[in-house]
């Protein structure tokens, strides 16, 4: 049976298609609350508590240099709202794993981040987290 987070996960989302849109995005998620958010990286135990605001907003920061840095594209196309002005969960999609993350596929990969308002369930991922990224993680948290 489908948790209440699997269900919202496997639900409808819409892309934030241009550099534009994601920077707005992320303007409006800082400015939102921030108390309540989950940040769960995928292949990482799924976390148990929210994430403080300023944990939040550098994780908003340090993603999006990361994106910008890595996914050298003319769009962004690789984060993903299940509501673009009230959002309760965002998949962010590594740009090193791919694949087609448009869901298009019959068994598209995994986002390698997920924040939401659910406490997270364990998504199970085929493949381990890369270790460039599970230091990128933990660092991120260590500060």
């Amino acid at each position: 049976m489908e948790t209440s987070y699997q269900q919202t996960f496997n639900g409808l989302f819409n892309s934030l298609l241009q550099w534009d849109d994601l920077t707005q995005f992320w303007e409006q998620l800082q400015q939102g609350s921030h108390e309540s958010w989950y940040i769960y990286a995928i292949g990482e135990a799924p976390p148990t508590s929210h994430v403080t605001a300023a944990a939040f907003i550098d994780f908003i920061q340090e993603i999006d240099l990361l994106l910008r840095r890595e996914h050298d594209e003319r769009i962004c196309g690789i984060v993903y709202t299940n509501h673009a002005e009230i959002p309760t969960m965002v998949k962010i999609y590594d740009p090193n794993n791919l694949g087609v993350s448009c869901g298009s596929s019959e068994n598209p990969p995994l986002p390698g981040w997920v924040l939401s308002r659910e406490q997270p369930v364990d998504l199970q991922p085929v493949q381990p987290l890369p270790g460039n990224r599970k230091r990128w993680w933990r660092n991120l948290f260590s500060k």
